[in-house]
């Protein structure tokens, strides 16, 4: 199984440095968590991880390799990235789209086999999108979107998964649904992954660790009862909270406080 590494790792802009030495390790089959409010770095260092971004300094490894020196056909075998919702420029149909995440086991030249066709057929019903299969991409809604980029992920039957944000345009239903689907895949289908999230309380259900990145920074890290602590969330976030215990999973919950004094 594959977990991944980054030590001191630094980025940013032409001359605006965002991500300032942040160094952790995710262990694999684990559910781990980057929080932080909006210009804590989160977005940038996902980029690097992600190879869209070339940090400035420092190393993320995939196992024992460097990331940067993997054959980009055999990384899409091993890590999927999964962005926030994106514009997609061609009409394809849903169907279409997620059969491109087996690229990487075929290639762009070879025709889609029975196998191919069954993984996206599965993953399609466990998403709930096997309805629109025929459907427009451009037409859905973000949630149905964001399940299909998802999708598209997964069945490349990667060790690793890193997704930025998948929450962001699900209700909440699907959010629960979504997460406990890769906590399983986690633990019974050995899949790491990595995740930003905006929701702490989603965040301590559902992590095995979190980070906490503050001003490029990691503020506090380890497992969520650590990190999700009232004296980190205020300094981090600037509001009052108080955190207790969720009832049937022992899990840390955060209150915001509201009002006056």
């Amino acid at each position: 199984m594959t977990g991944l590494t980054a030590t001191e790792l630094k980025a940013g802009y032409q001359d605006h440095q965002v991500v300032h030495g942040v160094s952790f390790e995710v262990a694999p089959r684990t559910i781990f968590g980057l929080i932080g409010p909006n210009g804590s770095g989160k977005t940038t260092l996902f980029k690097c991880l992600c190879g869209l971004l070339k940090p400035w300094g420092g190393t993320i490894r995939l196992g024992p390799e460097d990331i940067s020196r993997i054959p980009k056909r055999r990384l899409a075998r091993t890590a999927a990235f999964i962005p926030q919702i994106h514009a997609v420029t061609f009409p394809y149909t849903v169907e279409e789209y997620v059969l491109m995440g087996r690229y990487p086991h075929r290639g762009r030249m070879s025709a889609f086999t029975r196998e191919d066709k069954a993984i996206v057929e599965e993953t399609m019903e466990t998403l709930e999108i096997a309805h629109v299969r025929r459907q427009c991409i451009q037409r859905l809604s973000g949630g149905e979107m964001q399940r299909v980029f998802l999708a598209c992920g997964l069945v490349q039957k990667p060790e690793i998964l890193l997704m930025d944000e998948p929450t962001t345009h699900l209700d909440i239903g699907h959010q629960v649904r979504l997460l406990t689907m890769l906590s399983e895949l986690s633990q019974a289908g050995g899949l790491t992954v990595l995740v930003t999230l905006h929701d702490l309380n989603l965040a301590g259900l559902y992590c095995s660790s979190l980070a906490l990145l503050d001003h490029g920074l990691i503020h506090a890290h380890g497992s969520p009862g650590e990190v999700l602590t009232r004296d980190n969330i205020e300094h981090v976030y600037k509001v009052r909270t108080e955190v207790g215990r969720d009832p049937y999973l022992n899990r840390p919950h955060v209150y915001f406080m509201t009002g006056q004094d």
